[in-house]
């Protein structure tokens, strides 16, 4: 199955999306792949789903990602004596390590490093923002605040801290049995939340040991102020806008998100837009025309990957929000405009052989206007280093690797085959044409380009660019 466009579709999973024919629904209307999101996941749901997936991607012979979005930690506040109270701007509340239950004064916060980080100045946003409090008095033991934006407030509300960095763990005890089950089911990315610095992501990389790739959700300002160590200790970055939206000024999110797009470029790995792309589909069977343009603006970017949350996980209309955001990518990417957007924000490339080979490889087949850029790739790097390029032509990766293939599906352009490696040069050019032939990226007559590593099967050897004509059977040579 061919997709018209190169962006990505990532769609989450859940209530509204579990079942086989749903699942299979998806990925017709165009997700190509999917995220479980283990805030809401017991180990035996994920892996029924993961075992769906797997049949789905059987059943259409083409590898479908797979994505585990760990919880990280979660910050709230204790209980109620009556179970909520009314908070006035102006007043003095003071959160303490009494676990006594709360009244209009204070209440129980059951986390000392909060109490160990905060100092006076620092804002305290409490239920996704609706609340906001300055620490005026600090210590160990409780931390006195003034109330800015009052509010009612109830039992175990969540508690950010945009301006305190805390010592703690991105991977709770949760995350790391969450983590554990999803990679001995055999999941292609972890989404680690709660990023604040690149040794979060090490961390999370060391238990992993390469059985995963790891993409490193940038939602606390914090990661902002970091981001360039945790994109190179990272796989990949998603955009979480909404916490980060949350714990930062609104109007500041959009200037990120084109940044994040354009570093992550830079460094030749995906980049996911993630919250709030079709919100208004969780209720409704159109989007907003705000949302079109949102989405739209994601396409332009040049993002690898927009994501789907609780509109195909929860939502009424799930098969027809995964619908409208395939129209929207094939819609932006027929726009001249998009093309020189494009090529307006190419970096230039690495001083590698690697990259140098990947932007030769876009020049030539621009240039002469072939109809396809074909990959043979091991790890799935010569892929990902011609789509860092953005070529107009699409990406064929072919990969005796079903795992690189999986991960590759989150990469923008990559229409991505899994064939046993090629026995020599000649047999690797003539399986080209005859896969590019097979999948209607070429007609008999034409010229493709052909991108590899010699010698073949060893990875990280990108260093071979050669021009094929297809004859009429889609067999290709020299």
């Amino acid at each position: 199955m061919r997709r018209l466009r190169r962006i990505k579709i990532l769609a989450t999973l859940g209530p509204a999306s579990s079942d086989l024919a749903m699942i299979r629904r998806l990925f017709e209307a165009g997700a190509d792949l999917f995220r479980i999101n283990m805030s809401h996941t017991p180990h035996d749901k994920m892996r029924e789903l993961v075992a769906t997936i797997r049949n789905v991607e059987s059943s259409y012979g083409r590898p479908i990602g797979i994505l585990v979005d760990l919880q990280g930690p979660k910050l709230r506040l204790g209980a109620f004596a009556e179970g909520s109270v009314q908070l006035q701007n102006g007043q003095t509340f003071t959160l303490d390590s009494d676990k006594t239950p709360g009244d209009s004064t204070r209440v129980h916060l059951p986390h000392p490093e909060i109490l160990a980080a905060l100092r006076p100045g620092h804002a305290l946003l409490l239920d996704d923002g609706k609340v906001r409090l300055i620490a005026e008095e600090t210590s160990k033991e409780h931390a006195v605040t003034r109330v800015v934006v009052g509010g009612r407030m109830s039992d175990r509300k969540g508690v950010s801290l945009p301006d305190t960095d805390l010592a703690v763990s991105a991977m709770t005890p949760k995350d790391r049995a969450d983590l554990e089950a999803a990679l001995v089911t055999g999941v292609d990315w972890i989404a680690l939340s709660f990023v604040q610095r690149a040794d979060d992501v090490i961390e999370a990389k060391k238990m992993i040991r390469g059985r995963a790739a790891v993409m490193a959700k940038i939602e606390k300002p914090q990661a902002i102020d970091r981001l360039a160590d945790i994109l190179e200790a990272s796989d990949a970055l998603m955009v979480a806008r909404g916490d980060l939206g949350v714990e930062l000024p609104l109007e500041r999110v959009p200037s990120l998100q084109k940044q994040m797009t354009r570093m992550a470029r830079r460094a030749g790995k995906p980049v996911v837009i993630a919250t709030q792309m079709l919100e208004s589909m969780i209720q409704s069977p159109v989007p907003t025309r705000a949302e079109v343009s949102d989405v739209a603006t994601a396409v332009y970017e040049g993002a690898d990957a927009i994501m789907l949350s609780a509109e195909s996980a929860a939502g009424k209309f799930p098969v027809e929000a995964v619908s409208t955001m395939n129209r929207i990518g094939e819609e932006v990417e027929r726009d001249p405009i998009y093309r020189s957007v494009l090529t307006a924000q190419r970096p230039p490339p690495e001083a590698t052989a690697g990259d140098a080979i990947a932007d030769a490889a876009r020049q030539i087949a621009e240039t002469l206007d072939l109809p396809a850029l074909i990959c043979w790739t091991s790890s799935g790097s010569t892929a990902v280093r011609v789509a860092r390029e953005r070529p107009k032509p699409p990406i064929v990766a072919i990969t005796p690797n079903i795992t690189a293939g999986r991960r590759l599906a989150v990469v923008w352009g990559v229409h991505c085959v899994v064939a046993e490696d090629a026995r020599d040069q000649d047999d690797m050019v003539n399986r080209a044409g005859q896969i590019a032939f097979r999948d209607g990226f070429v007609r008999a007559g034409q010229r493709v380009l052909i991108v590899a590593g010699v010698p073949l099967g060893i990875p990280g050897t990108t260093n071979m660019v050669r021009i094929a004509s297809v004859g009429p059977e889609g067999d290709a040579d020299i």
